[in-house]
């Protein structure tokens, strides 16, 4: 799954982005206060995919 297309589903469930790592980007959720890493590769898989979405208390990526 391309990069681009998580953050935009981060986006429109509220999340936000907390601060850039020299790796990974930290996300977070206001409404539950978890965050999570996502990697800068323009390819993330779809199992890592799944488990950010978890971690982040929102709806799993169809």
């Amino acid at each position: 799954m391309k990069r681009r297309n998580i953050v935009k589903h981060l986006r429109h469930n509220g999340c936000y982005l907390k601060r850039e790592g020299a790796n990974h980007s930290l996300w977070c959720n206001p409404k539950t206060g978890h965050s999570e890493a996502i990697p800068r590769h323009t390819e993330i898989p779809n199992m890592l995919s799944k488990k950010i979405c978890k971690a982040l208390s929102i709806e799993v990526i169809g």
